[in-house]
C-alpha cells in the first residue's frame, strides 16, 4: 500500500458537485494499493497514520498524533499512485490492483483507522472526485507499507 499524507486545516471530497465526504483539521490521505497488499498492510499502515507525531507541541515540535489533536482523516482511494511513468508518455496502470481487491482492503483500512478512534470521511471509490483542501505547513509526506 501507498499513502500520501497530507495534513490539512479543512478538506473536502465532491462527486457530481454534492459533497460526500469533508473534514476540518487532520489529515488528507490518497491510498494505493497494489497486488500483493493484504490486511496486514493497511493494519501496519493505519497505525502508523494514528500515532504519526506532525503536529506542532506548544514548543513548536512536531510532537503530537493526530489522535492529540482529536483530527479527523479524509480517505480517498487513488489506483494512480501505483501509475509507473518510466516508459513512453503514458502512465502504465499494471501495479495497482483490480478495482474488486483494492475496494475490499481500502474499506478495511478506513475501518482500521476508526478503530484508532479517528472520525473517516471518505470519497465514493471508483468515482470521478474533486478534492479541495487547504494544506497546512505544508506538511506532506508518502508512506509506503513495503
Amino acid at each position: 500500500m501507498r499513502v500520501v499524507l497530507q495534513r490539512s486545516r479543512e478538506a473536502k471530497v465532491e462527486v457530481d458537485g454534492e459533497i460526500v465526504g469533508a473534514i476540518e483539521k487532520g489529515f488528507v490521505l490518497l491510498v494505493g494499493i497494489t497486488h500483493s497488499d493484504t490486511l496486514e498492510e493497511a493494519k501496519y499502515l493505519a497505525d502508523k497514520i494514528a500515532h504519526l507525531r506532525v503536529f506542532e507541541d506548544e514548543n513548536g515540535k512536531m510532537n503530537q498524533s493526530i489522535l492529540d489533536r482529536e483530527g479527523a482523516v479524509l480517505s480517498i482511494s487513488q489506483f494512480t499512485l501505483y501509475g509507473d511513468t518510466r516508459k513512453g508518455r503514458r502512465p502504465n496502470f499494471m501495479d495497482a490492483a483490480k478495482p474488486e481487491q483494492a475496494k475490499v482492503l481500502y474499506d478495511q483500512f478506513n475501518k482500521l483507522l476508526r478503530s484508532h478512534g479517528l472520525t473517516v470521511e471518505t470519497g465514493i471509490f471508483g468515482a470521478m472526485m474533486d478534492v479541495q483542501l487547504i494544506n497546512d505547513g505544508p506538511v506532506t509526506l508518502i508512506l509506503d507499507s513495503k
